[in-house]
């Protein structure tokens, strides 16, 4: 595994770091390691994120349009 040096890291930012790692129960190498890897992850769509923002955007859930369905349902085949 590699390993890095962060120079010139804010001073407050360390302590919100340490707060945050804290809050998860880990140490900050474990968090800044987490935040580091959660940032660099492909950006793949999330659903529930697609699905709250999809809602926000016309008012909330109530409001969510539901497409009709088109296809009649079918049993399941498991042969």
């Amino acid at each position: 595994m590699a390993s890095i040096v962060i120079r010139n890291l804010d001073e407050g930012t360390k302590k919100l770091l340490a707060l945050q790692a804290k809050r998860h129960g880990r140490s900050m190498e474990a968090e800044a390691r987490e935040l580091i890897e959660a940032g660099t992850r492909s950006h793949v769509p999330n659903v529930g994120l697609a699905l709250l923002q999809a809602a926000q955007s016309v008012g909330g859930f109530d409001d969510l349009p539901i497409p009709a369905r088109e296809d009649v349902a079918r049993a399941a085949d498991f042969e």
